[in-house]
């Protein structure tokens, strides 16, 4: 064990945090853990973890489980395709595996969704491999101890953080070792602000320690601004039912339920316009009311939102346009009772087939995940 090791490992065990996942560090547990914590603050991701492993408590429940239902308990965490790999890598891990996760690396990095940290999270971690996790907190942490001139964003600077890494690494707890350099990089050597270095067990090796300029490591390239869009969110209401549209099967929110969502911001006639085009009758419309404006930020988007609430009267008063999907008595009728009699398995394939779907409240809060990005504009009772 290196000098620097022993105080990392040290600082470690006088002040772990206590989370569930490590607690019982099974390599479902752990796997399962490490997926939902990326991109996600670990407060956040506590709750989830709890109600995801109530639902799903080994790998074969989650390759059962419907697609619908796991993004149901995926809703707020955001990056959607993270819990689909999750599902995909199950799916493969029943059928190649029995259900067993690899111990190794390069078996690791064969699951969809698993790179080269998490891997390295779930071979120390549940297996005691002597390899390491190199995340965001790692590299930061190295670069400000080396005073790394390269841009994280290139391969060479890494590659030299990372032997680094594997130089330090304390063959014998691994897990520890990756571990608390995750804690140090959350609570004193910080992304955001200036690193607290009075407080570090590491302040002796770092070559930036109490200077002005800590915080500027590691260097990043400069970013491109985030692209800006304008949207138009119109919540459809007939009766009890809401009705939501699927986004197409790849690209950004892929696969997800939304509500209907024009380009640019729309003036209620427009919107008005817009409707009738869709094949809605004018005099089916009761009434459109102003939504409060939302705005959400994806990594590299932002979506400014106005939105409108649209009151159709009751189907049986008004006939309109067959062939449209927003309007179509017959075919919204017959879906309806279909859900209501249809097992989970029906109702997925109900949700494949059809573009647009009428949902009461019940349906959406227990079945459908609507993204964060449209939430403000639904309230689950």
């Amino acid at each position: 064990m290196s000098e620097l090791s022993e105080k990392l490992i040290g600082w470690y065990d006088r002040h772990r945090r206590v989370l569930p996942w490590r607690e019982d560090p099974t390599p479902y547990h752990v796997w399962v853990s490490e997926i939902m914590l990326q991109q996600t603050r670990v407060e956040a991701v506590k709750g989830y973890y709890t109600r995801f492993l109530e639902a799903f408590p080994d790998v074969h429940a989650l390759a059962e489980a419907s697609e619908g239902g796991l993004l149901k308990l995926w809703q707020g965490l955001g990056y959607y395709s993270r819990a689909r790999n999750l599902q995909k890598a199950a799916k493969q891990l029943v059928q190649e595996r029995k259900g067993k996760i690899p111990a190794t690396l390069e078996e690791l990095k064969r699951l969809p969704g698993i790179g080269a940290y998490t891997a390295g999270a779930i071979a120390s971690i549940a297996f005691g491999q002597p390899v390491i996790a190199p995340d965001g907190n790692a590299y930061r942490i190295f670069s400000r101890l080396e005073r790394e001139q390269g841009f994280l964003e290139d391969r060479k600077t890494k590659e030299r953080l990372e032997e680094r890494m594997r130089l330090e690494m304390d063959t014998r707890r691994p897990g520890a070792f990756n571990q608390a350099l995750m804690d140090l990089g959350s609570l004193i050597c910080v992304a955001n602000g200036q690193p607290l270095c009075p407080t570090c067990p590491l302040r002796a090796f770092c070559a930036v320690s109490n200077r002005e300029d800590a915080s500027q490591f590691p260097r990043r390239r400069p970013k491109k601004p985030r692209q800006m869009e304008n949207k138009t969110v119109v919540v459809m209401q007939r009766g009890d039912r809401l009705l939501l549209h699927q986004r197409p099967s790849k690209g950004l929110l892929a696969g997800l339920w939304l509500f209907p969502m024009f380009d640019g911001h729309l003036t209620q006639k427009e919107v008005l316009l817009q409707l009738l085009e869709e094949g809605i009758c004018r005099k089916d419309i009761q009434k459109i009311e102003t939504l409060e404006p939302a705005t959400h930020i994806f990594s590299h988007l932002e979506w400014h939102m106005i939105g409108y609430r649209v009151t159709l009267s009751p189907l049986s008063d008004v006939p309109c346009d067959r062939n449209r999907a927003f309007s179509d008595q017959e075919n919204f009728s017959h879906r309806a009772d279909a859900v209501h009699e249809a097992d989970e398995e029906s109702f997925e394939t109900l949700q494949l087939e059809n573009k647009t779907f009428w949902a009461d409240p019940d349906e959406i809060a227990n079945r459908f995940a609507i993204p964060a990005a449209h939430r403000p504009f639904f309230v689950e009772r």
